[in-house]
Order: C-alpha cells, then structure tokens, then sequence
C-alpha cells in the first residue's frame, strides 16, 4: 500500500514576486534557495526551503495559466500543499479506486525529474493537494 512520507511543501499565489520575497525572505528570514522559471508551468517559483520542506512562492507568466486564472478568480494566497508519497501510481490508483477526483489521472515528470499529480480540491476539503514522488 502507498504511504504519505512528509510534508514536501506549501505553495503560495502570488502576484508581485519582489513585494512577496521581502517578506518570506527579507522580514521573515527564510533564505532564498533558487528563483526559477517552469516554462510547462507558465510560472517562476521561489524556492524558500525550511526544516525538512520549504515554501514555494508562485507567479503566473502567462495570463493563460492555470496559476494565472487561480489568481484572478481568489487573488493571491495559499494555493496548495504537496505531500511526498513512497509510490505516486500506487498511491493515484489507490485514491482513483475509492472514488476521489483527480486532476491528474497519470503523474507528470518536472524538470528535475520528479513525479508530480494533483488531487481535485473538491475531494480534499477545498484544499488543492499536489504529490510527489522524489
């Protein structure tokens, strides 16, 4: 059977990435592991790692991204926690066979070469959860 493993972590939407670092970064002092453009995912992320997980700051680049719609419709924000899981086709499949709605039936491959997938918000409590396998 999958497991959830840890806490992998917590993205925020945000709109003005400078105004949103000086926060996360400059008051908060949370140092700034990398500044990233995801071109699959029309967006640049900050990468703001904490013990074990970290913080990732989200901005649309494209006014036809998904993050860009997200932020139009509920403005800047918590967007989604990521869960790292030990077996991402075991653990969709065992989500898929218990009636839970996904975004994505088959993981993705990310630029560093981790498998990511999506759970609907409306099958998490209105909370949109991203897994990993790393």
């Amino acid at each position: 059977m999958p497991k959830v493993k840890a806490v992998n972590h917590v993205a925020v939407v945000v709109d003005d990435m400078d105004k949103s670092l000086s926060f996360w970064r400059d008051a908060l002092g949370i140092g700034l592991h990398e500044l990233r453009d995801v071109p699959a995912e029309k967006s640049q992320v900050a990468f703001l790692p904490l013990a074990g997980s970290e913080i990732e700051l989200v901005r649309p680049t494209s006014d036809d991204s998904g993050i860009a719609k997200y932020l139009a419709k509920r403005g800047p924000g918590m967007h989604h926690i990521c869960v790292e899981v030990d077996d991402i086709e075991g653990m969709l499949a065992q989500l898929k066979s218990k009636g839970i709605r996904l975004i994505n039936e088959d993981p993705r491959l990310a630029a560093d070469g981790k498998k990511y997938a999506f759970v609907h918000p409306e099958s998490a409590g209105g909370v949109l959860v991203e897994l990993y396998q790393v």
